[in-house]
Order: structure tokens, then C-alpha cells, then sequence
């Protein structure tokens, strides 16, 4: 697919994010206003509220985005998903009759406020990257026994908090917790000493399920993509995990991006799960590529500092695809609502400069990452900004997310001291 052109004529650059081919989905306010459903073209965000209200964009027989949530939308199922986009696409494109009924309701991105563009109902984080898993395991556990017994038949997850994922821009506070060291025997309450990033991808649900589900139908389900950044306590972590894995250490914040990629606008991206090495069982069989082409970066910044990228790598490497992990999650019955998200696990490549977090890049702290003007991180210190972007490149155009990005806050002081 080459570059649908527009009469927004900053979505015709290939290098924008937000092409007429996107049509990313968020929630924005303007200066003084309420925030309101709205989607991202070029270098504006239309009101898609103010659309409907008009009847420009009629979607049902009642409104649904009369709240500035996305979620009403989804759940209106799949064939409201591609009537929004068709609409949308005639509205906008390069030749449209309806330019002035649309203009009014056009606002510079560089002048709103962006918030979170759905309920979050449920969290589910998965640790489905073969190169992240391979490489937490060799450092303690050594190469040999890197991955358990059942990684390479099963999605890997826990359950999080839905309550503690934020739009980008949140401040992140450090965490306090429980912290042993070697040559303690018992713990200190202390704040954490080694936060980290994790760079993802959140699939939404847009689709509710009651019984276990075909990766076919898990596929149908998801209804868009978002960048995630999974913040982590690897300290907190290593003293509370075992043995029932993440609590506390991963309970602190998990940012996204600010916009909803549909997975329409992802489909000329689709690409295929690695080879696998231990065959999976037949519920896991995929029927076509469920993976997509886009590339991931990281950027650090510390507090007066300079920005630096410090990982490049890719969605593809995934092991296990969102909609694998979906149709695994609901195997025990367990019904998947509208809203939730599904974390995909640290997105990590083969090479050193390709890990999706600080714990890899400095090898748990043993290579300290070299930073421009000669400062150094293991982990990340008060005052870093983390920035995560993402972008699926077409013929002549570029598909983004958005900005993900966090700063670490200090901690606060002693909770508990009286």
C-alpha cells in the first residue's frame, strides 16, 4: 500500500507519523476545553466528538463518543471500527467536498493536552521476547539453563494493575520496597535501587470473550496497538518473585503511548513468528502472520542532559504474537473484556545495542551504559527522561504512535516513619 494523500497537507510528508493511512485514535483537550475523542492527522487532531455530534460522522444509532473514551467505540465491535476509518478516510482525503465542514473542528497537536485514550480495564504483562528471556536467564542462571522447561510452548504472563498504567508524560515516582542484599540476611525497606525500563507493545481488546478462543479469533478481538513501557523494580523483583513471580516490583507505573493504532492501519506490516524451536501445541497455531514490521527505539535523557539513543530493535522479534498470548489467556475459561491490555513482554534484538532494557544493556549492572558528556547508567536515576517511539514505514509514508515517555521522580520520603 503506497500514501493515501491528504488535504491536511502535513499528513503527505513520509516522514509524519500520522498519515491518512494511520488515523491513530486518543483523547485530547484543547486550551480551556473538556477532553474529547479525537484523531491525529499530520500535524492536527481532529474532534472526532464534535463529528459525530454534527452528524459528519455517523457511526450509530447512538452516539459513541459522547465520553472521552474510546472504549463505547470498541465495543460496538469490528464493522463500527472500519466504518469510522472508510468515513474518515473520505473526510480527509486529498480531493473530499467536505474540507470546510472539518476545519473548524481541526486543532494544532503542539496546542492540546493529550490523556488516556481508553479505560484500562484489565492489565496482563507477558514475557514473550526469546532474546530478553534468553539473556535475564543467562545472567543468573547461566546460558545452559537460560530458558525454563516451558518457555518455548507457552506465553509466559502474570496479572498487573490496571489502576497504575498512565498516558505518556506521568511522572513516574521511584518505589519503595522490601530490598536484601548478599551479604544481608534480612531486608531493608528502602527505595528502589535499580528501576528500569521495559520497552513493549500493549494490545487492546476491543472484543469480549467468555470461553476459550482460536488465535484466529484472539486476532479478531485486538483492537489496536500502543507503545508500553513497563517500568520495573528489578531489586524489589529479585527479592519478592519467587515464588509466585512480579508483585510490588511491577505495580509502580506502566506508561503508554498516548495513541490508539488500529490494526487496520497495521495489516500492510503483518509478518511472521520465528521459527520454532520446539513445536507448540495446536491452540497456538497461527493461521496467517500475526507479528508486524515496526521498528522500536529508546531514547535516555538525563535531567539537563543530553538525549541519546540507546536501543534500536524491533516488533518482529517477538516470539509469541499479542494475539498467541490473547488466545492463551483465555484457555482456562477466563473472559477477556473490553479494554483490557496486554503488555507483550521486553522487545529485545540479537545484538547488544537491540535490548529493550538497562538490566540487558549493562548486563545487571556488570557494564555500566556510556552516556554523551561522559555520565554512565546500570539503571535509571531521578530526573531521567525515558522516551519510547515506534513507526511502521510504508511506500512513502510512516505509521506512529506517538511519543511514550516518563521522567523518574524521587522518592518520597519514608511512608511509614513516625
Amino acid at each position: 500500500m503506497s500514501l493515501i494523500r491528504s488535504w491536511v497537507e502535513a499528513a503527505n510528508d513520509p516522514a509524519c507519523p500520522f498519515p491518512l493511512n494511520n488515523l491513530p485514535l486518543g483523547v485530547f483537550s484543547p486550551a480551556g476545553g473538556a477532553p474529547r475523542c479525537g484523531v491525529a492527522i499530520g500535524d492536527k487532531v481532529l474532534d472526532a466528538a464534535a463529528l459525530e455530534r454534527a452528524g459528519t460522522l455517523p457511526l450509530a444509532d447512538a452516539p459513541l463518543l459522547d465520553r472521552a473514551t474510546w472504549n463505547p467505540l470498541m465495543e460496538a465491535g469490528p464493522a463500527i471500527w472500519s466504518r469510522l476509518r472508510t468515513i474518515l478516510t473520505g473526510h480527509l482525503a486529498e480531493k473530499s467536498d467536505t474540507r470546510d465542514q472539518l476545519e473548524p473542528h481541526l486543532y494544532p497537536l503542539d496546542a492540546v493536552a493529550l490523556h488516556m485514550p481508553f479505560t484500562v480495564t484489565e492489565f496482563t504483562d507477558f514475557y514473550a521476547g526469546r532474546n530478553h528471556a534468553f539473556n535475564v536467564g543467562t545472567m543468573f542462571r547461566g546460558p545452559e539453563n537460560a530458558l525454563p522447561p516451558n518457555w518455548l510452548h507457552i506465553p509466559i504472563g502474570y496479572n498487573g494493575r490496571a489502576s497504575s498504567v498512565v498516558v505518556s508524560g506521568t511522572g513516574v515516582r521511584r518505589p519503595w520496597g522490601q530490598l536484601k542484599s548478599p551479604d544481608h540476611e534480612t531486608p531493608a525497606f528502602l527505595p528502589c535501587r535499580r528501576f528500569d525500563l521495559e520497552l513493549e507493545m500493549g494490545a487492546i481488546v476491543g472484543q469480549p470473550s467468555s470461553g476459550p478462543v482460536t488465535v484466529a479469533e484472539a486476532d479478531a478481538m485486538i483492537f489496536g496497538y500502543v507503545l508500553l513501557n513497563d517500568w520495573s523494580a528489578r531489586d524489589i523483583q529479585a527479592w519478592e518473585y519467587q515464588p509466585l513471580g512480579p508483585f510490588q516490583s511491577k505495580a509502580t507505573a506502566t506508561t503508554i503511548s498516548p495513541w490508539i493504532v488500529m490494526k487496520a492501519a497495521l495489516e500492510p506490516f503483518r509478518t511472521s513468528t520465528p521459527e520454532r524451536e520446539k513445536p507448540l501445541l495446536p491452540y497456538l497455531a497461527e493461521p496467517e502472520p500475526m507479528l508486524y514490521d515496526i521498528d522500536l527505539t529508546v531514547e535516555l535523557t538525563p535531567n539537563g542532559g543530553a538525549t541519546s539513543t540507546i536501543a534500536r530493535t524491533n516488533y518482529k522479534e517477538m516470539y509469541y504474537s499479542a494475539a498467541q498470548q490473547l488466545a492463551h489467556h483465555t484457555t482456562s475459561g477466563c473472559p477477556m473484556r473490553v479494554g483490557d491490555l496486554l503488555g507483550s513482554g521486553t522487545i529485545s534484538g540479537p545484538t547488544k545495542d537491540s535490548r529493550g532494557s538497562l538490566l540487558e544493556l549493562s548486563w545487571g549492572g556488570k557494564e555500566p551504559l556510556s552516556l554523551p558528556g561522559g555520565a554512565t547508567r546500570s539503571f535509571l536515576e531521578d530526573g531521567d527522561t525515558v522516551t519510547l517511539t515506534g513507526a511502521a514505514r510504508g511506500e512513502g509514508y510512516t505509521i506512529g504512535f506517538g511519543e511514550c515517555t516518563g521522567t523518574i521522580l524521587p522518592a518520597l520520603a519514608d511512608p511509614y516513619a513516625r
